[in-house]
């Protein structure tokens, strides 16, 4: 009886099937609004203390290096543009989720794929197309580990986007399916990231590393290098370290692969705040009662949030001293939907977490884990008012408050908004809203416009912001 081919090589065969061809419409709409939504987020971010000290760092003086670094008017080496700029793409944690890898999919994903449009032509079509195949492989991967992998307190972005982003180099780079499956067993060598990091500068570095060693995994694939192509299922295999034995599916990762594709269903997530995920349907929640109450900020008494023990876990900061650790913190941002009605990217910096109002307020927010939700996205907001009323917004499975394929649609004016807003901190209005327009001609046009308009123009240094 034969044996069956390695799981990085069952993987690599489906990897390689995914073309442009090969791809219904709303699979590259999706693509390509993920794209759009990743580099506004990262424009946002490149002026975060997390990408400045690190490119104080890897950057020399006036580096002629060929790759850019968005945002600025810098230029780097391949692997080290990739590095700084997927640490942007998640400084603000305002990147797009997926629940099924438990993590952000497109933040290990872009960066790579434009560093390589920068060196090699490359068709808008095709840049889609990678995009896919690496989303398709991180996700995949989370089925067969998630959530024990959570759970066990590993950073699913960082460890599965190491293998997403070396499937979509490798499928850029139009590697075989050989030198793709040995891309993804020396990915397996070069993943990491913890989940104790989390609301500091390190998580969004975790995730520049995936995002480098990926492709750093793919480039050493197309030059020969060699790795086990069984080393995600080998008895002292990824699967069986990081997870442990019997802890995991790995059938789970080729199954019905692409039926539906996972781009469409679950789909990726479009963030309408910029905090942690986890605490996104709590802030909604919150905004619907406020609503639909008529519910001033004065007439708040006490706030209190029951959620499921795993996402209470790493949410729950109910003093939060920096603006990261306040992303963090499902108190502070219920709070801010309370007093603010909303949640922005400005109540994470210049001290917002030390406004007397929301200090206040936070003294009367309780978070608690609830033994009886079965679903793990199910919450409940109570909202205590000053004349004693109780009032009560409770969701059992709150997935359909997504902004993605599952949930909410998102809108072009919302998609433009957001970018808009975040760009904005890096460059000019008039070159955002060109960029903008650029990338939503990438399917037909290609890349090398939006490649031309990352860059800050000469003297367009960003100023440091407080967090």
């Amino acid at each position: 009886m034969s044996q069956p081919a390695p799981l990085a090589r069952a993987l690599a065969g489906r990897i390689l099937a995914i073309t442009p061809a090969s791809l219904p419409r709303p699979a590259i709409d999706w693509a390509a609004c993920a794209i759009i939504d990743t580099l506004g987020v990262t424009l946002g971010g490149a002026g975060e203390d997390a990408a400045r000290m690190l490119a104080d760092i890897t950057l020399g003086p006036a580096s002629a290096a060929p790759h850019r670094v968005f945002g600025t008017p810098h230029r780097a080496g391949i692997l080290d543009a990739v590095l700084l700029n997927a640490v942007a793409a998640h400084a603000l944690d305002y990147d797009d989720v997926c629940d099924v890898m438990g993590g952000h999919p497109s933040a290990p994903l872009v960066a790579p794929l434009l560093a390589l449009a920068e060196a090699q032509a490359v068709s808008g079509a095709d840049l889609l197309a990678a995009y896919v195949a690496g989303f398709e492989t991180e996700v995949r991967l989370g089925r067969a580990v998630h959530p024990v992998h959570y759970d066990k307190g590993w950073h699913p972005t960082s460890t599965l986007g190491t293998f997403g982003a070396a499937a979509a180099a490798a499928h850029l780079l139009r590697l075989d399916a050989d030198a793709t499956a040995t891309a993804l067993g020396l990915a397996a060598s070069l993943t990491g990231g913890i989940k104790a990091n989390f609301g500091t500068m390190t998580k969004p570095l975790q995730v520049g590393h995936c995002a480098r060693n990926g492709l750093l995994a793919a480039l050493l694939a197309q030059r020969g290098y060699t790795a086990n192509t069984g080393a995600l299922e080998a008895r002292q295999g990824w699967l069986n370290v990081v997870n442990g034995a019997g802890a995991h599916d790995a059938a789970r990762a080729l199954a019905d692969w692409a039926a539906p594709l996972e781009i469409l269903a679950p789909g990726v997530g479009i963030k309408p705040f910029p905090c942690c995920g986890s605490t996104h349907a709590a802030i909604q929640l919150a905004l619907d009662l406020c609503r639909t109450q008529h519910l001033s900020p004065a007439e708040v008494a006490r706030l209190g949030i029951r959620i499921h023990g795993r996402r209470l876990a790493h949410i729950n900061n109910p003093a939060p001293r920096t603006g990261l650790a306040a992303k963090y913190s499902i108190q502070y941002v219920v709070a801010r939907a309370v007093l603010n009605g909303a949640v922005q990217v400005g109540h994470f910096e210049h001290g917002a977490w030390e406004d007397p109002a929301i200090v206040r307020l936070l003294a009367d927010t309780t978070a608690e884990p609830d033994a009886a939700m079965q679903d793990d996205t199910a919450v409940e907001i109570a909202v205590t008012t000053q004349d004693g009323r109780t009032l009560v917004n409770r969701a059992e499975n709150t997935l359909h408050l997504t902004r993605g394929p599952a949930g909410t649609p998102v809108t072009e004016d919302e998609m433009r908004a957001k970018f808009a807003d975040c760009a904005a901190r890096a460059l000019p209005a008039t070159q955002v809203a060109a960029l903008f327009a650029a990338l939503r001609r990438l399917a037909d046009d290609g890349p090398g416009e939006i490649l031309a308009l990352l860059a800050a123009p000469p003297g367009g240094e960003i100023s440091r912001r407080a967090s």
